[in-house]
């Protein structure tokens, strides 16, 4: 990434994040208090997430490590039997409130937190779990490669022209090409495999990084997905 994209993404990202917190903290009591009363509980959400990639060498990777925030949007124990696991489309474990802060992803509005302690950006690669890391990267080629050099992001390509959990909405022009992009070995037995989100996000992810390398392909790219952003929080295009 070069010098001048970085220290301009780092200024907006400040400039951004003071303006969201401005804007969305008065929502706070009232999200709370929903989320409490639908189900008692802690009402923000703490989880280890994996940023940057640091290293990689073979089977070696290395990414920096932070705490997310996240209003919370799953039961208490949600965990407590299996373990990190992907979150699915209408995944049970998910409150009636839950559903309701996912779709509209004012979930995602403690992370302005994130952004001003420079752990997250305001556009970027949404981050995955350690756990979980190694195994999507095992099970898809390069995905390490979206967080080369980049921070992770409350909204990005992938977010605003993806569902929750990467689904092709039913307007995309991708969707004619879902079956080669999802499973190009054209294997059988693994039609809606939890991989098939992920390489869809990998596609707009690398998409987007790809912009980082020449400043006005960034600004407009940046831009352009930070306005589009209230809309699919508007239209709910969330799981």
């Amino acid at each position: 990434m070069m010098r001048a994209v970085r220290i301009t993404k780092r200024l907006m990202d400040l400039v951004g994040a003071t303006l969201g917190l401005a804007v969305t903290l008065p929502l706070y009591p009232l999200i709370a208090a929903a989320i409490y009363l639908d189900s008692p509980g802690p009402i923000f959400y703490r989880q280890r997430r994996s940023g940057t990639l640091l290293s990689s060498d073979g089977s070696k990777l290395v990414f920096s490590e932070f705490d997310m925030l996240k209003f919370r949007t799953m039961r208490v124990d949600a965990e407590a039997h299996t373990g990190p696991v992907l979150a699915g489309q209408n995944d049970p474990r998910v409150t009636r409130v839950g559903r309701f802060l996912r779709r509209s992803r004012l979930d995602e509005l403690p992370q302005f937190f994130n952004v001003l302690r420079g752990e997250m950006s305001l556009v970027g690669p949404r981050p995955e779990r350690p756990e979980l890391m190694r195994n999507l990267a095992l099970m898809i080629p390069f995905f390490e490669e979206r967080m080369r050099e980049v921070k992770p992001g409350i909204t990005g390509l992938a977010q605003v022209s993806l569902g929750y959990v990467g689904e092709l909405p039913p307007d995309s022009p991708l969707l004619p090409f879902k079956d080669d992009l999802t499973n190009p070995w054209k294997l059988d037995g693994v039609d809606g495999s939890e991989a098939d989100g992920m390489r869809l996000k990998l596609l707009y992810d690398l998409a987007y990084t790809a912009h980082l390398d020449r400043f006005v392909d960034f600004l407009r790219t940046d831009l352009l997905i930070l306005l589009r952003t209230p809309l699919v929080m508007i239209l709910g295009r969330g799981r």
